[in-house]
């Protein structure tokens, strides 16, 4: 009897605050918010028509846009799937997210905010355009269904299908619409942020170190230190994150870079060196195991393949970058062209970074490419922190791309998502005089319903299969 009286009054305390709860999944509805809905939705009602009438036509094209989207997306992943390489992923505009697999889980916080705020703006947008429509509004609730937060609206079901399939249509495009207005928004406060950070931050002077992946081949007391300032990659200047990224590219695609060096220090270094190949066909000539040392490749006059075991730093800390012999005649003491010889793909780097001195790295561009996080915002103060620009920065991006991906998704044509009914009022809307039959509407509702279903079901089960299993 205790034990019934326990659960009954458990029972009535979740009820009362608008709690349930089942496996995997907890909701929460109120009607606090009722008011500032109400508000909201009565707030000059010819603009709300324009609003709502503009959601509407987004929302139609969004539904046959989705399912192109879609379409295009599968065929990029089964072309990828029967490659050798899975090159081409990151050109995809819809991708599976996993966390931990492809999300780092450093940026969780900035993933799950960001879903929630975009769930909330397009349960409003909803909200909103049901009260303008006259549908009564029951309350509004939030959701954590596994690990995923959402959010939703309770509108009175009769009131929804008493009315105009226009104004329905107005109603169930209203989140995608939302979701799209936010999306624009974010994108363009991101656009905006040099501009809004101007007094406090400064970009264009290089790439900030946020951050140095402990033990990675950045490390080290020669290596790069958070709050150095990176200008220069070997001859390409760095402006900014996106210049780094792009000169880590070219060094990674062409020959490696050479450097002009007195021809005097070169014959030395040759006197003291004996070569062999590698495995890879590269050729090293430094057999004393020094760390400092690295063996360089040369030509002159008389023979075209050269080998000499030189200091790297001393060699190149003070050398310009050269591609031939004739890179190097602008002084009037002879000096010639030398190039690192390196293993296959692995390539000698100098990275001038203020106010340290020159980082020679050696090794894959990649690997240098993820050692480091980096910023395009300067401090202009000593007390700002190169954090605040980083933070907005990331969830921006996280913004513009989970509140653009829920404007995709939810208009797809697809059993349970907005794309369900807005396709329902949709045919409703312009078949009901050419097909005068309502079962014959609804059945070719259901037959698109099933192609976009399956279509997005695909999608998510080879998104899946190739962020996991590959």
């Amino acid at each position: 009897q205790s034990s019934s009286s326990l659960k009954t009054s458990y029972e009535g305390w979740l009820s009362s605050n608008g709690l349930s709860l089942s496996p995997f999944h907890v909701r929460w509805q109120t009607g606090l918010f009722n008011r500032l809905f109400a508000k909201w939705g009565h707030w000059n009602p010819q603009f709300l028509l324009r609003w709502f009438n503009m959601g509407m036509v987004f929302g139609v094209l969004a539904m046959f846009g989705s399912i192109v989207l879609l379409a295009k997306t599968l065929m990029q992943t089964l072309s990828q799937m029967m490659s050798e390489s899975p090159e081409g992923s990151n050109e995809q505009v819809l991708q599976v997210v996993v966390p931990g697999v492809n999300l780092p889980v450093s940026q969780l916080a900035y993933f799950f905010t960001a879903i929630l705020i975009s769930g909330v703006i397009h349960e409003f947008g909803h909200g909103v355009a049901a009260i303008r429509e006259q549908v009564r509004f029951n309350g509004f609730g939030m959701f954590i269904f596994i690990i995923y937060p959402g959010a939703f609206v309770d509108l009175f079901t009769t009131h929804l299908q008493l009315i105009s399939p226009v104004q329905q249509l107005r109603i169930f495009c209203a989140g995608v619409w939302h979701n799209f207005v936010l999306c624009v928004a974010a994108l363009t406060f991101l656009l905006l942020l040099p501009f809004c950070l101007f007094p406090f931050y400064y970009t264009g002077a290089g790439a900030l170190i946020t951050e140095v992946v402990e033990d990675s081949p950045a490390s080290g007391p020669r290596g790069l230190f958070v709050g150095d300032l990176v200008t220069r990659l070997e001859d390409c200047a760095v402006r900014g994150v996106e210049d780094w990224h792009s000169c880590l590219k070219d060094i990674s695609h062409r020959g490696q870079t050479g450097y002009c060096v007195n021809a005097a220090s070169i014959q030395h270094g040759r006197g003291n060196s004996r070569g062999y190949r590698r495995l890879d066909g590269s050729m090293e000539c430094c057999s004393n195991n020094s760390l400092t040392d690295v063996c360089f490749s040369y030509s002159n006059n008389l023979e075209s393949r050269l080998f000499a075991c030189l200091p790297a730093r001393k060699t190149i800390e003070l050398s310009q970058t050269c591609r031939s012999n004739t890179d190097c005649q602008k002084d009037f003491v002879p000096s010639l062209c030398v190039f690192p010889s390196l293993e296959n793909q692995t390539r000698l780097i100098r990275v001038k970074h203020q106010p340290q001195g020159d980082m020679l790295f050696v090794g894959y561009p990649l690997h240098l490419q993820y050692a480091v996080s980096l910023t395009n915002f300067v401090p202009r103060y000593g007390f700002l922190h190169f954090d605040l620009p980083v933070v907005i920065e990331t969830f921006c991006k996280y913004l513009v791309s989970l509140s653009g991906a829920l404007a995709v998704i939810n208009a797809v044509p697809c059993f349970a998502l907005d794309g369900q009914w807005m396709l329902s009022s949709f045919l409703e809307a312009t078949l009901s005089s050419i097909t005068v039959e309502k079962h014959n509407r609804e059945l070719l509702g259901f037959f698109i319903l099933l192609g976009g279903s399956a279509l997005l079901a695909s999608n998510v089960a080879l998104g899946l299969w190739m962020v996991t299993a590959r």
